[in-house]
C-alpha cells in the first residue's frame, strides 16, 4: 500500500431543517392553535484517530465529504430528524489544518481521540415556539442554518519512540529489519527507502516503536533529495539513533563530515531537534578490520565527547546492545 502523509480535502456539514408554520385543524375543535414543529439539526463532521491506520491513502480518491441535512419540521408538533454525524477515521498522529488560515484545528495523538471540525447547522423553529398571550396564531417560522464548508489539509506525522536517521544507504532499513518484524526494501544503492517504515522492537516484556526515516542529504531542509517530506516525521520522536556508514570512507574525517551534514540539516529544519537524545552508531563494520573500526570509534568519541557504538546488522555485532540502549533511552524520557 502506498504511503501518503499529506492530503487536502473539503468537508461540508449538513444544513439544519426548516421550521414549520402550521395550525391544528381537527373536527369539533374550532380554535386550533399553532402546531408547527422544529427542523432537525444538520449532521456534524468529526475526525477520529484509529490506531489500525498508518497512511492517508484512503483519501486519495475522494476529496469532498458531506454530512446529511436535518429534515424539516412538520405539523402536529413533529420535529424533523437530525442529520447523522459523519465520522472520518484517520491515523494516529494526524494534524488537521485549515487550508485558508493555516490554523491547526486538531492534533490527534491518541487512539480513539475524536474532534468536531464542522458543526451541523441548527434546525429552524416552528411557529409553536412563537405563540404568546397576545399572539395566539403566529405565522412565523424560521429557516434552518446552513452547514459549514471548510477546506482542510491533513498531515500525518508518525508517532515513534526512536527515529533512525542518517545519509542514504547508511543501514537504517537493514537495522530495523534485524531488530523488528518490519521488512523494508534493502539494496546496495541510495534511496531504497522512499517512505517511513515502523517497527515494534520487543525486549523481554518491554517494547517500543522505531521509525526508519528515508535518507537525508545535504540541503534536504531546502528541498534537495527527498527534501522536508519526511523530516517532519522525526519531530515527534523521543530520540534519534544516528547511523554513520564508515565502510566506504577513506578516513575518519570523511565519516565525521557525513555525521555533521545530517546534524546541520536537522538544525536548519528545526533547531529544537538538536535537543533530542541521540545514540550514534557506526555501521557496516563487518566489512572492516578491527583496528580500523577502533580508529573511527576513537575519532568520533574524541570529537563529540560521547560514546559511540560500532554495529553490524549482518553479523549481529552489538545489535542486542543497541536494542537495550534504545529501550533505556525511551524509559528515561517517559519517566
Amino acid at each position: 500500500m502506498r504511503f501518503i502523509d499529506e492530503v487536502k480535502i473539503t468537508v461540508v456539514s449538513g444544513n439544519g431543517g426548516h421550521g414549520c408554520a402550521s395550525f391544528r385543524r381537527e373536527k369539533y375543535i374550532p380554535y386550533g392553535g399553532p402546531d408547527g414543529g422544529d427542523g432537525g439539526n444538520g449532521g456534524g463532521i468529526f475526525f477520529m484517530a484509529d490506531e489500525g491506520l498508518n497512511t492517508l491513502v484512503n483519501f486519495r480518491g475522494k476529496k469532498l465529504y458531506r454530512s446529511p441535512h436535518g429534515e424539516n419540521g412538520a405539523g402536529r408538533q413533529r420535529t424533523g430528524a437530525n442529520g447523522d454525524d459523519l465520522i472520518i477515521e484517520v491515523p494516529v498522529g494526524t494534524i488537521i489544518k485549515n487550508q485558508d488560515t493555516g490554523e491547526v484545528l486538531a492534533d490527534l495523538v491518541h487512539a480513539g481521540q475524536k474532534i468536531l471540525v464542522a458543526e451541523g447547522g441548527r434546525g429552524g423553529m416552528g411557529n409553536i415556539n412563537f405563540k404568546t398571550s397576545t399572539n395566539q396564531a403566529p405565522r412565523r417560522a424560521t429557516d434552518g442554518k446552513e452547514g459549514v464548508e471548510i477546506e482542510l489539509e491533513l498531515e500525518l506525522r508518525l508517532l515513534a519512540d526512536i527515529a533512525l536517521i542518517g545519509l542514504p544507504n547508511a543501514g537504517k532499513s537493514t537495522l530495523i529489519s534485524s531488530i523488528s518484524a518490519a521488512r523494508p526494501k534493502v539494496a546496495d544503492y541510495p534511496f531504497t527507502t522512499l517512505e517511513p517504515n515502523l517497527g515494534v522492537v520487543k525486549l523481554g516484556e518491554d517494547s517500543y516503536v522505531v521509525a526508519d526515516i528515508p535518507g537525508l542529504i545535504e540541503d534536504a531542509s531546502e528541498g534537495k533529495g527527498l527534501g522536508t517530506k519526511f523530516l517532519r516525521h522525526i519531530e515527534r520522536t523521543s530520540a534519534f539513533v544516528h547511523l554513520v556508514d564508515i565502510s566506504w570512507c577513506l578516513d575518519e574525517f570523511e565519516a565525521f563530515e557525513s555525521y555533521v551534514t545530517i546534524k546541520s540539516e536537522l538544525e536548519k529544519y528545526n533547531a529544537d531537534l538538536l535537543n533530542k537524545r541521540e545514540i550514534i552508531c557506526l555501521t557496516k563494520i563487518d566489512a572492516m578490520a578491527e583496528d580500523q573500526v577502533e580508529k573511527f570509534v576513537h575519532f568520533f568519541e574524541e570529537h563529540l565527547d560521547k560514546k559511540v557504538l560500532p554495529i553490524s546488522s549482518v553479523s549481529g555485532r552489538n545489535i542486542e546492545v543497541i536494542k537495550s540502549l534504545m529501550l533505556k533511552c525511551v524509559k528515561q524520557i517517559k519517566s
